[in-house]
């Protein structure tokens, strides 16, 4: 599914200070409700929640080459999660990438993306109807 990018900086700080955290070794993930999640919705064509997704990597990850690497692994591995389970919907989710994350294959940041969902409690029921969970 695809997803929307969040862009407002203030919303970037909303989830880092309000939502719910997981930190791995590789990544950090942060999830907060999304409170236009209903009126998006309602502009979606198909009529769908639809999460917003947010990547923060730093400089300390490494140059320009290092961090666009890790975004790319970063949505490899999301993409990953996703085709093996689908997350809820109607959220918004930063997910943030640490030093250690340099020279990983996305293989490796699947298994921390699936475990930091599963602790967040984001994997939806298998059903696939597209309602907000």
């Amino acid at each position: 599914m695809k997803h929307s990018a969040i862009t407002e900086n203030h919303l970037y700080n909303k989830v880092f200070q309000r939502g719910e955290r997981f930190v791995g070794k590789y990544v950090t993930v942060h999830v907060l409700t999304d409170y236009a999640a209903k009126r998006r919705m309602l502009a979606h064509p198909q009529k769908r929640f639809t999460n917003r997704i947010g990547l923060s990597v730093t400089k300390k990850i490494g140059g320009a080459v290092e961090r666009n690497r890790a975004k790319r692994i970063l949505r490899a591995g999301l993409r990953a999660v996703e085709a093996e389970t689908p997350l809820k919907t109607g959220k918004l989710i930063v997910i943030g990438a640490r030093p250690d994350i340099a020279g990983k294959k996305s293989t490796d940041i699947r298994r921390e993306l699936s475990f930091a969902f599963r602790k967040l409690d984001m994997l939806a029921a298998a059903n696939g109807t597209g309602k907000k969970q």
